[in-house]
């Protein structure tokens, strides 16, 4: 039997990393977003259907003039491309290392893309809930999804690096089994 899993937002964040002139990483939140992943098993090895989206406009860099400007049409063009989207092609398993592999979409740029995941385990919580704890990582071009704005210091140093990291901690929460009236 099927089981559904989606994301626990109170306990799960999405950031990204990226250089910011060459110098220092600045990090971004995502602070809406959803996720759900499909199971024949309380085993992830059987997992499909993983579909994953974040809201542009809950960008949050801890700098209101460059969320905007990472909202603006210079890079996510949030206005026309509301949300950045993945969805999981293969999750496979090697002993303690998995890779998910999958399509990811930024401004109506799709592209395959490998995120290495660590599987901290299954747990009942104090509410009965089932949970599944992840750790997900991975790296990007920017400039592969069209996000090409870039300026250059007096010195010739660049101002954004292409390198975007990506880091999540998600906890996923098992879902009441339907039943069959």
């Amino acid at each position: 039997m099927a089981m559904n899993w989606k994301i626990d937002p109170t306990h799960s964040e999405i950031q990204f990393k990226v250089k910011h002139l060459m110098i220092t990483t600045v990090t971004g939140y995502f602070k809406q977003f959803d996720l759900n992943v499909v199971t024949d098993t309380e085993n992830f090895i059987t997992a499909k259907n993983i579909e994953f989206t974040a809201d542009i406009n809950s960008i949050d860099t801890n700098n209101a003039q460059r969320d905007a400007h990472l909202k603006s049409a210079d890079f996510f063009n949030a206005e026309e491309y509301g949300q950045l989207r993945f969805v999981g092609t293969k999750y496979e398993t090697n002993g303690e290392d998995a890779k998910l592999y999958g399509e990811l979409t930024v401004r109506g740029i799709t592209k395959p893309i490998a995120l290495t995941v660590e599987h901290g385990g299954i747990v009942v919580d104090p509410y009965g809930q089932t949970k599944a704890g992840f750790t997900v990582s991975g790296k990007i071009s920017r400039k592969d999804f069209g996000l090409t704005w870039n300026a250059v210091t007096e010195a010739g140093s660049v101002v954004v690096s292409d390198e975007i990291k990506i880091h999540a901690e998600v906890q996923l929460v098992k879902q009441a089994e339907l039943v069959n009236a």
